[in-house]
């Protein structure tokens, strides 16, 4: 690569960092946020207010995924034809909408509706950021711009937490309980970052006007050229054939367990630090719940940072996704014997680092054999997979919990399903089927790394 060269790919990679991930990373937190506010809404008031038992409340967290994997990989595809500006405009605007009307939820089969259409109005939001996010830097590049980009999801945790607790202690607020005053909250930005992302994202480094006509040129140039380079070596890949492939199968069943990991203790972890009173004879009042809620997902975005730099640095590799799954699931069914609240949130504090570590560089690998249109079917479809477990996590979690009367079953099923993760990873790597080692610039937050050397 000549100097001249050298300088304009930083700086195009700079202004896709700063002007396009904060912003995505922004729809992100707010999409995490709407999807999670149930979790924050059950132990304080609603549970109560709806006579809610915990399987109920599992199946009305969960249930927001099967409304959402029926239109998952439509959605995606229409994001493919019709541009990343207008799709992902027109989802945020739904989901606020939908979510507003959480406000005034009478009955748990209002409760459950509801929750089902936000799946079908939030559906494809997440893997259409993550293809609009691919489609505007080279691989070698895309495990850094992902990383920065899945910070925004423990930071909603660790942001949103402490917001959710002010939101709730707003109870009387235009008539309205704590809760509820929390769903108007969360719903309102959704519907106005929507309607802003319609003017301010572009579909392309070409539609791009706060890039220079050489900026344009290098990025259009790479990213077509490692297209074709990708496509020649996948001559018949296409929609169709996503679904009889064995990588894009095995890797929607390592994200599965992830995901599972991940909602079970979205959903839950609230719940569980407000049984902390019953079992420790602790007492917190909401924002402190809030607070501890939040504890663990800011150390999980320092890990994530710093792992993913390592990764781009070396180039993603098979211990980069299997290790995190290894700890997660060790780590997560110890939490049970911790003995006290403060040893269990520094337990699952270490489960929620580890899946965080994993989930950006594992996101890279699917994009290193898929283009076009089959790549937004095989991000869509391995999203769809995982989100399964989104419901299965919610309602299995309250249904073993209601059964055997605490949380031991519930979260050794977590252990476990992220334990499986870290074989199948394995397993796809020594089958000699999934890419090894895409090289990437070293994460900075300027965008300025070096070149790892080959």
């Amino acid at each position: 690569m000549d100097t001249t060269q050298s300088v304009v790919e930083k700086s195009a990679i700079r202004k896709v960092a700063i002007r396009l991930v904060p912003f995505v990373a922004l729809m992100f937190f707010i999409n995490y946020l709407d999807r999670t506010a149930i979790s924050f809404a059950g132990p304080n008031g609603m549970n109560k207010d709806l006579a809610l038992n915990a399987a109920q409340f599992g199946f009305a967290s969960g249930v927001f995924f099967i409304g959402y994997i029926l239109l998952e990989i439509p959605s995606n595809l229409a994001l493919h034809k019709f541009g990343a500006r207008r799709w992902l405009a027109r989802i945020m605007v739904s989901w606020g909408i939908v979510s507003l009307l959480f406000t005034w939820v009478a009955n748990v089969e209002q409760l459950y509706i509801l929750r089902f259409i936000l799946g079908v109005a939030e559906a494809g939001f997440f893997p259409g950021a993550i293809l609009f996010l691919s489609l505007w830097v080279p691989a070698r590049h895309r495990s850094k711009i992902l990383a920065l980009f899945y910070l925004a999801q423990p930071l909603t945790t660790v942001i949103g937490a402490p917001l959710a607790g002010i939101l709730i202690q707003q109870h009387g607020l235009f008539g309205l309980e704590g809760w509820r005053v929390m769903f108007l909250g969360v719903a309102i930005p959704a519907i106005l970052i929507g309607i802003v992302s319609w003017f301010y994202l572009a579909d392309s480094p070409a539609k791009a006007k706060w890039l220079t006509a050489e900026e344009k040129t290098w990025l259009t140039g790479a990213l077509e050229k490692e297209k074709n380079e990708t496509a020649a070596g996948n001559k018949h890949a296409s929609v169709r054939t996503v679904f009889g492939n064995g990588r894009v199968w095995m890797l929607s069943l390592i994200y599965f367990g992830f995901i599972y990991g991940l909602y079970a203790l979205g959903f839950f972890l609230p719940t569980i630090i407000s049984g902390f009173e019953g079992i420790y004879g602790t007492k917190f009042d909401v924002f402190q719940k809030g607070l501890i809620t939040a504890i663990p997902y800011l150390p999980a975005a320092i890990a994530l940072y710093f792992w993913s730099k390592d990764a781009t640095k070396r180039g993603v590799k098979t211990w980069h996704i299997a290790v995190p799954a290894l700890v997660g699931g060790l780590s997560i069914p110890l939490a049970l014997f911790a003995g006290s609240p403060a040893a269990t949130i520094a337990v699952i504090t270490i489960t929620a680092m580890a899946i965080f570590a994993a989930l950006p560089n594992f996101w890279t690998v699917p994009t290193q054999f898929l283009t076009g249109a089959a790549a937004a079917a095989g991000i869509a479809l391995i999203n769809t997979v995982g989100n399964l477990a989104g419901f299965s996590a919610g309602y299995i979690t309250g249904w073993l919990k209601d059964w055997t009367g605490d949380y031991t079953v519930p979260m050794f099923v977590v252990g476990g399903f992220m334990l499986l993760s870290a074989v199948l990873m394995v397993t796809l790597s020594r089958s000699g089927r999934v890419t090894e080692g895409v090289r990437a610039e070293a994460l900075d937050p300027a965008g300025a790394g070096q070149h790892a050397e080959p």
